[in-house]
């Protein structure tokens, strides 16, 4: 039986907690839109709030509840989990009893409230993100319950945070003390309710929806959930009473804490699902016998390019037009194609989330572009995806802390339905850092070992680590070792070495090529035979499964010969071929219709020509091979589709 709920303006608990009484009552909740005050941020993505914050909507809270007035300490927490003193001072954060509890995830909170619960005979719980809005706000309608300025005394480190990468941290800087209760209370008696450390709330993250509300409890279900108030190393628009931010309920780390109220949970019905994205619609489980057509593999095979990125000009969230890149592609068991990206105004903004269209078996246009994959206010870096030519698709993607890639985790997802639905993200790397990057490489070795491939740095120059896992992606260990170069293609020769290629960290001029015959422990660096390549560019390497390997990559001034025996020179993209393991590369021509001379648009919208001679001169490039035996490649931007008799197929002449 619950105790005797407090009915005191202040409650201290046995632990020596303070809570305040929040009365009930009703606020607008959300941003409308309307312009930030000046100073806030200088981002224009920013400058409205986020497109998640609306539409605002009017909330009643109907019975009062008691709030933490400060957020949970080391001391406090640990007296629930006294192991979680071997986290104090990870990464260098919160060492001191009265710092707030850091590297605790949404399951420990809940732990720590239902372990308070019976102890105290009360019931604590995590707040619901109306009522820490409500709580946050006190009665005001500004932009910080402060005003619309947040007083100095709140800042602590308020700029994007690349920290722990060594390369472009500052940790005279970024490591900052959190305790408790340093900042002045708000009206109602709450501390640290702008920053400090992001806190933990009870509901699922979900679109808001229009019209009045009373006591409403978030999405019936969801893949991540809120987490409110903004933290130390972030910018400063994050810290808003109304921004929501979120991740997956196991990420522990240096920027999310805890603060608890007493109250009975809100009896209202959670708010249902929100609509499946285009991407997840109508998915075929099966191939229909009119669309069993494919080409024939043994006559050249090219399919004019076609743009898988579709999104209409002016979007400021989820989906931007301002920069779309870095691809991942991968064949559906039902003969569909998916294409994965990220979309973002600034690559190391908070607000980089994945899209994804989808090909249709049978059709000749893509989808337009759709939400596939967007923690809330979290970098979603760099995605990746697998088929394993049976029934299971992969997806890869990095999670950041905040802001930038340079404090990534590696987060799994796999599909058995073509993509329509997707098992809830696992943290195959937890922890936060650098080597964890995906790059859309990925391939099973002959012994039944999956590879991923991870920049091992955040900058050009620095190598690619590989991930390995032995048992179909529930364990995975990092080989050790360094590719020559970023973003490298990698793939398995048939002595069971590993062969790949990689952007800078160049050799006498040239692409590095690494090769490892101890699964990438250990790798010979070398120079290949094919041009460095550099900024907004990746080439790829593919095991093709008629035998040979395949390469794509751009050069400049790169001399092929065409079907007339004439050499000249070509720029752009190119593939290659190679029937001896990678020690030579023949069959080089450009990925090219060799029509007349036209513009295509290529990343961000630039354009270049096609034609005979010239090519997409650059773009992050990810392949596959569907199950009919045509190759896909894309750039940030185009589609193109063909065979390994196209590639082995002499360009026509000039003439």
């Amino acid at each position: 039986m619950a105790g005797q709920m407090p009915t005191s303006g202040e409650y201290t608990n046995s632990l020596g907690m303070r809570f305040a009484r929040i009365e009930a009552g009703a606020f607008q909740m959300g941003h409308d839109g309307s312009p930030l005050p000046d100073g806030i941020t200088d981002q224009p993505y920013l400058a409205h709030g986020d497109h998640d914050e609306r539409p605002v909507h009017a909330v009643t809270i109907s019975n009062p509840f008691y709030m933490g007035v400060r957020q949970v300490t080391n001391a406090e927490f640990e007296q629930f989990d006294p192991s979680h003193r071997t986290e104090r001072g990870k990464m260098e954060f919160s060492k001191d009893d009265d710092e707030a509890v850091l590297f605790v995830d949404w399951h420990d909170a809940v732990g720590f409230c239902e372990w308070l619960s019976d102890k105290e005979n009360l019931p604590y719980r995590l707040p619901t993100e109306a009522e820490w809005e409500y709580a946050c706000r006190a009665g005001t309608i500004s932009t910080f319950w402060t005003g619309d300025h947040l007083p100095e005394e709140f800042h602590k480190n308020q700029r994007e945070c690349w920290y722990p990468e060594p390369g472009r941290a500052n940790a005279d800087a970024d490591i900052v003390q959190v305790h408790v209760g340093k900042t002045p209370p708000n009206p109602w008696g709450l501390m640290d309710m702008h920053g400090n450390v992001e806190e933990w709330c009870s509901d699922w993250y979900g679109p808001y929806e229009s019209g009045d509300q009373t006591d409403p409890v978030g999405c019936e279900t969801g893949r991540f959930k809120i987490a409110r108030g903004g933290s130390h190393s972030t910018e400063l628009p994050y810290l808003r009473s109304a921004n929501r931010a979120g991740t997956v309920p196991e990420d522990k780390n240096w920027v999310i804490g805890i603060r608890v109220v007493i109250g009975d949970a809100p009896s209202a019905e959670p708010t249902p699902a929100p609509p499946l994205e285009l991407n997840a619609r109508d998915v075929l489980q099966y191939i229909p016998s009119e669309l069993m057509w494919s080409p024939d593999m043994e006559k050249p095979y090219f399919n004019e390019p076609k743009e898988y990125v579709k999104i209409p000009d002016g979007p400021m969230g989820p989906m931007f037009s301002q920069h779309n890149h870095d691809p991942a592609i991968a064949p559906c068991p039902n003969g569909d194609l998916l294409a994965i990206w990220y979309s973002c105004v600034r690559e190391r903004g908070r607000e980089l989330n994945l899209l994804a269209s989808r090909l249709r078996l049978g059709q000749d246009e893509w989808d337009g572009a759709s939400v596939f994959w967007d923690v809330p206010d979290r970098n979603n870096h760099a995605p990746a995806l697998f088929f394993d030519g049976e029934t299971t698709m992969y997806q890869f993607v990095g999670l950041s802390v905040a802001a930038t890639w340079g404090n990534l985790a590696t987060v799994l997802r796999t599909s058995t339905d073509s993509g329509a639905t997707w098992s809830d993200a696992r943290m195959i790397v937890p922890e936060h850092g650098i080597r964890h990057m995906p790059i859309p490489s990925v391939f099973r070795t002959r012994d039944g070992t999956i590879v991923l491939p991870c920049d091992a740095v955040t900058g050009g120059e620095g190598g690619t680590a590989l991930w390995l896992s032995d048992d179909d992606g529930e364990s995975w260990r990092d080989a050790g070792g360094n590719i020559a170069g970023i973003h490298a293609g990698v793939t398995q020769l048939r002595d069971g070495r590993l062969l790949a290629y990689g952007r800078g960290d160049d050799i006498d001029g040239m692409m590095p090529k690494s090769v490892s015959g101890d699964m990438g422990k250990t790798w010979e660096w070398s120079a290949s035979q094919f041009q460095p390549v550099g900024g907004g560019q990746r080439p790829v390497l593919l095991r093709l499964q008629e035998g040979p390997l395949f390469f794509a990559s751009f050069a400049d001034n790169m001399l092929i010969t065409d079907a007339s025996g004439t050499e000249r020179a070509v720029s752009g993209l190119f593939g290659a071929i190679s029937r001896d393991e990678g020690r030579s590369w023949t069959s080089m021509r450009l990925i090219s219709d060799d029509g007349d001379p036209r513009e295509l648009p290529a990343m961000d919208g630039h354009l270049f020509t096609l034609s005979r001679s010239s090519a997409e001169p650059r773009g992050y490039m990810a392949t596959c091979q569907a199950q009919d035996g045509v190759i896909h490649l894309i750039s940030s931007q185009q589609h193109y589709a063909f065979n390994l008799k196209w590639l082995e197929t002499p360009a026509p002449p000039l003439a």
